[in-house]
């Protein structure tokens, strides 16, 4: 089977083809541009440079949330287009376990942590052995409410994720919290596809027209709005 994966949950984008298990083409830029600017090229590479088009793949997986709403719902509109002429499946996969993924395999426990500002981080955890096993829900949580889940976990211990360096900065002294290269807390196109493969494995893909963001929390706009209503005592 074929597998394409695409993130464009954050600052940075990637694309990935994964063949009968192989990794095929796997491309990724942090150039600070827009995923409007690089998006559609990136694709077009990754297929030139492995030969192959937007009918050879079998299942299309694209980081549905948590993340940028904007970036999620260009990733999430790109693959629609590309998947609807043919009906293949695609999977929304989680952008903390496509961060897992793409973490090698060992002993002790991941923490996957995006920043959510406001001192929140949307978090997940997996034990790396075996196979990134999920040890905690996607969530959306202060940092510092972290507190009990680190302190009991499989160690070492590795954060990954934008929101990283907010978790180091309160759990770093703890034994056992290790950091890993920089390069490991970006999300790869390989990890969504890995993610898509056992998403896949599971039954758990849906028709394009399903494709729809997992966001974990309201906009801007709605907690603003939200707390006018508030203020007003009007509804919420």
């Amino acid at each position: 089977m074929t597998f394409f994966g695409l993130d464009t949950a954050g600052r940075t984008v990637s694309a990935a083809l994964l063949q009968d298990g192989q990794l095929v083409c796997e491309s990724f830029l942090n150039t600070g541009l827009t995923h409007s600017e690089t998006l559609m090229g990136l694709v077009d590479g990754a297929f030139r440079s492995a030969g192959l088009g937007p009918a050879d793949v079998d299942v299309w997986g694209v980081c549905s949330g948590p993340g940028s709403f904007t970036g999620l719902r260009i990733g999430l509109a790109a693959v629609k287009g590309m998947a609807f002429p043919t009906g293949a499946l695609c999977a929304p996969v989680s952008t903390l376990e496509a961060l897992a993924q793409g973490c090698p395999g060992g002993e002790g426990t991941v923490l996957t942590a995006l920043d959510a500002r406001r001192g929140q981080v949307y978090w997940a955890a997996f034990d790396l052995a075996p196979g990134h096993t999920r040890l905690a829900p996607d969530a959306a949580a202060p940092v510092t409410s972290l507190a009990a889940f680190i302190k009991n976990c499989k160690k070492p211990l590795f954060f990954v994720g934008d929101g990283a360096k907010l978790c180091y900065n309160e759990y770093g002294q703890i034994p056992g919290v290790q950091a890993p290269p920089p390069a490991l807390g970006h999300v790869r196109g390989l990890g969504v596809c890995l993610a898509a493969a056992r998403m896949h494995a599971a039954g758990q893909c849906v028709l394009p027209a399903a494709l729809v963001p997992s966001y974990h929390r309201l906009s801007q706009a709605e907690r603003e709005r939200a707390e006018r209503e508030k203020s007003k005592g009007g509804p919420l």
